[in-house]
């Protein structure tokens, strides 16, 4: 049975304080606050540096059974290397205690620069070593090397992975991409925002969109438009697209009784972010309300 999962992009925000936060909530007790409120949240500091298993054990705990977090891959990895010879990497980034999740680990998604034209050869290479399991994650984590003082590799359970590739570059957004993430069983996000390119093409069993704001990148809320994202977001839970998804390809999308849908609010100024998510939420609980999408 697929799952609908609605969070934010992030939980470290000042400006909740008030909107979201109770004003006199400690800083140290937000995370806990946004896991009693939402269904999963995207983890950003991952991306900026390597975490520790200490820090990943103390989100963990304040995370209740059945919730996941998402995890931002290393902007080492996307940015810095640009997806080539990142082995050793991709080594350090799960020896640094991601793995110590467990559970309550969602998808990892890696955010491509906004000019970054993607070699396929380079594309495919670096998802051929992404590793599909947490057995395969903590395998290559055993490669790492001194950057990660005190390696972890998480329970040894078998659970599997799922990897989420974010492009904006516009000229990266072609059919090729399409094919090679449908080969890998990777996502592609649909990246909602004013400044990047927007695209609906499933290529994985499950579907990650991110919405940015509509206008004001990172600061704009969508409103009345809720109602219009909660219908798409049933269409792909339930199996299907919308009608008028936004497609690079005519490929078919493999039928499936229900998917697991995960969207996550980055408009986070001010708040909107939580606020929003909180809206939409209530709008795919409530069975008695007709959307409609297409």
């Amino acid at each position: 049975m697929g799952s609908i999962r609605v969070g934010v992009s992030g939980w470290d925000y000042d400006d909740w304080r008030g909107p979201f936060y109770p004003t006199s909530q400690p800083r140290t007790q937000h995370l806990a606050y946004v896991a009693s409120r939402l269904d999963t949240v995207e983890c950003n500091a991952t991306f900026y540096s390597l975490t520790t298993p200490t820090a990943v054990r103390r989100w963990r705990d304040v995370l209740p059974q059945g919730w996941v977090m998402a995890i931002k891959g290393s902007r080492f990895i996307t940015h810095g290397r640009r997806l080539r010879e990142v082995r050793t990497p991709l080594a350090n980034f799960f020896a640094s205690g991601v793995l110590e999740l467990g559970d309550r680990l969602g998808p990892v998604l890696w955010q491509l620069p906004p000019r970054m034209r993607v070699d396929a050869e380079v594309l495919d290479a670096f998802l051929d070593l992404l590793p599909r399991d947490t057995e395969a994650a903590a395998a290559l984590a055993a490669e790492h090397d001194d950057r990660v003082a005190t390696p972890a590799f998480g329970p040894k359970e078998h659970r599997r992975l799922r990897h989420v590739l974010e492009v904006r570059d516009p000229r990266a957004l072609c059919p090729e991409t399409v094919h090679l993430l449908r080969r890998h069983g990777a996502a592609l996000a649909f990246s909602h925002s004013s400044r990047w390119p927007y695209v609906e093409e499933v290529t994985a069993g499950f579907v990650y969109l991110r919405l940015h704001g509509p206008g004001a990148l990172y600061a704009s809320a969508y409103g009345d438009d809720l109602a219009w994202w909660a219908a798409r977001i049933r269409a792909w839970h339930e199996g299907g697209q919308p009608e008028d998804a936004v497609r690079l390809t005519d490929l078919p999308v493999a039928e499936q009784p229900e998917r697991d849908v995960y969207v996550y609010f980055d408009n986070d100024a001010e708040g909107v972010a939580p606020l929003e998510a909180l809206a939409l939420r209530s709008l795919l609980d409530s069975p008695d309300r007709p959307l409609e999408c297409g």
